[in-house]
This record gives structure tokens, sequence and C-alpha cells, in this order.
């Protein structure tokens, strides 16, 4: 699976999260943004976007953020397109987020780390297709340096890695 529509966005949340649960129980929350672009002698140029987070993030999400916060969101996007009810065709570009954060430029934020939840597979941002898992279980491959050779021998596999 490529990467290669990679974006983040900094822009202001212009509705509260909306919180919500799939038959299956798993949560998801959008809400939106806007990307402001200032220009010299010309009108602002505004962009917004629909934001879709699932799992824990988007509890997080829900829990934390709110309509006038600035974040900085990473994700990937996602072309969406329907017919109305009169017919016509109507499209719109969302972002599936892997990673939303408050941008500090004008605030401070109090961070609060929640525990890992049992199960595993839930590493925040994936967009509904089971977890990231490796072929032997729910943990991931542990990463590994640019030399290519395996984490420190003494290290413990449930740390995280910041």
């Amino acid at each position: 699976m490529g990467f290669d529509n990679t974006v983040t966005v900094v822009g202001n949340v212009t509705r509260d999260p909306e919180l919500r649960f799939s038959q299956a129980g798993m949560a998801i929350a959008q809400f939106g943004v806007a990307w402001n672009r200032r220009r010299q002698d010309q009108d602002d140029e505004v962009s917004f976007f629909d934001v879709t987070c699932f799992r824990q993030l988007a509890e997080n999400v829900a829990e934390s953020i709110r309509k006038g916060s600035r974040v900085v969101i990473y994700g990937t996007l996602q072309q969406r397109s329907w017919q109305t009810d009169g017919g016509d065709r109507r499209s719109k570009v969302e972002i599936l987020a892997d990673d939303v954060a408050p941008s500090l430029k004008w605030a401070t934020a109090e961070i609060a780390r929640n525990e890992r939840s049992q199960g595993g597979g839930d590493y925040g941002g994936d967009r509904g297709g089971g977890g990231r898992r490796n072929d032997a279980g729910s943990r991931p491959a542990p990463n590994r340096s640019d030399s290519g050779s395996a984490p420190a021998a003494d290290a413990d596999p449930d740390d995280e890695p910041f």
C-alpha cells in the first residue's frame, strides 16, 4: 500500500467533533477544519476540509478538541462522489486522519497519556482496516535502525518509542 497522498494541514476546527460508533463498535469522529492562505494585496484564500478519525484517535479527538481549536492534522486524502436525489453529481475531498495534534504556535497544551487498551492492534489513526498488524499477531514489527539491525536485546517491546 503506497503512502504517496499523505498531507499535513494546519488549520482551525470549524465544528465540534461528532463521535459515533459503527455497528461493530468502532469509534468514528468527524469534524471540519479550515486552512487560510494569507496573501498580500489580495483576499485570503480559505479551504475547508472534512476530517474523519477512527478508533482511539476518534475518542481522543472528541474529548480534546473543540470548534476554534488550532490543530495539526496528518493523514491521507480521499475523494468521494455521489449523486443527489435531483440527479446532480457531487464530490468532496476529505482527510482520513492518522494523527491530530493541537498547534502550539499560539497556545499551550497539557498532555495526558491514555492507558493502552487490551487487545492490541489499535495504533491510532488506521482507517478501519483491522489495525496495523504483522503476521505474528497484534504487535507491530519492531523498528529497525538505518543499518537494518534489530533493536537492542534489552529493549522492552511494550515500551513506547518516545
